[in-house]
């Protein structure tokens, strides 16, 4: 059986917060949706590490994931599965916004020039790098290619 490996890296993901508290004047508490949206992010990173994703890493000041990951598919799928009742609004969404994407165009082409000739360009909607989708990456020394040209690339990568 081939381990399927999902490095993700400048993955996108907007945590919503929801409005669960409230003041005395039926105003939504920010300070205490976003503790809230905090404990719900950190809940989630812990528990994705308990189920089999050793590097998912704690949500950053924003509240946001950034991640690079590798794991066989069946993992992570079980992983998001148990941890579901934990996963903040809008985590591990890929949809990006138009200059995102431009933005996101523009580092696949600079992964491709960096030695990973069939990174494929980025389909808004799906993670940014999926190495079912690059052969180069499954073959011997493709990851470490592919994670080298990821590194120097990162300036390109989409921004939040």
């Amino acid at each position: 059986m081939n381990k399927l490996t999902f490095p993700i890296i400048l993955a996108l993901v907007a945590l919503t917060a929801a409005g669960c508290g409230s003041s005395g004047d039926g105003s939504a508490s920010t300070a205490g949706s976003a503790t809230l949206a905090r404990a719900r992010a950190v809940r989630f990173s812990a528990c994705m590490r308990t189920h089999g994703v050793a590097d998912f890493p704690d949500p950053n000041k924003d509240n946001d994931f950034d991640y690079g990951i590798s794991v066989s598919g069946v993992v992570w799928t079980r992983a998001v599965s148990a941890c579901r009742a934990w996963q903040p609004p809008g985590t591990l969404s890929a949809r990006r916004t138009p200059a995102q994407q431009s933005r996101t165009l523009r580092f696949a082409a600079c992964i491709r020039a960096h030695g990973v000739k069939d990174f494929p360009d980025p389909v808004n909607g799906e993670p940014v790098i999926d190495t079912n989708k690059i052969p180069s990456a499954n073959r011997p020394g493709g990851m470490t290619i592919l994670n080298a040209a990821t590194a120097k690339c990162a300036a390109y990568g989409p921004k939040r």
